[in-house]
Order: structure tokens, then sequence, then C-alpha cells
């Protein structure tokens, strides 16, 4: 489980924009780049080339 604070501060790497929390998928998730970013043993892994680019269908599905 992320730290509270800890999310709150984190923001995107690349655009600065807030992360969304995806907890079961163990994700934080950028809307405005569409990138996922992984957590691993409770730890966010803040690097563009370990981001998943989000399908059309998951970013339409973010903004429901």
């Amino acid at each position: 489980m992320i730290d509270k604070k800890l999310l709150d501060i984190l923001a995107c790497p690349i655009c600065k924009s807030t992360l969304r929390y995806q907890k079961d998928q163990q994700e934080l998730i950028c809307r405005a780049d569409r990138l996922a970013f992984p957590i691993r043993d409770d730890i966010p892994v803040m690097l563009e080339d370990e981001a998943r680019t989000l399908s059309f269908e998951e970013t339409e599905a973010l903004y429901q």
C-alpha cells in the first residue's frame, strides 16, 4: 500500500500533472500523457522507459 502523503506529492515526471492511483493494478496513471507508471514492492517507478502507454479504451474509462 502506497503512503497517502507520498501520493500527494508525486507528479508525472514528464508533464508534472497529478497522478491517479490504481490500487488493483498497482500503477500510477497520468491522464495527460496516457501513461501508467508501475509500483513495485510499494515503490513507484517514475521512469518514462518503465511506463506503459494506456490504450484508448483505458483512457476513456478514466474519464467516466
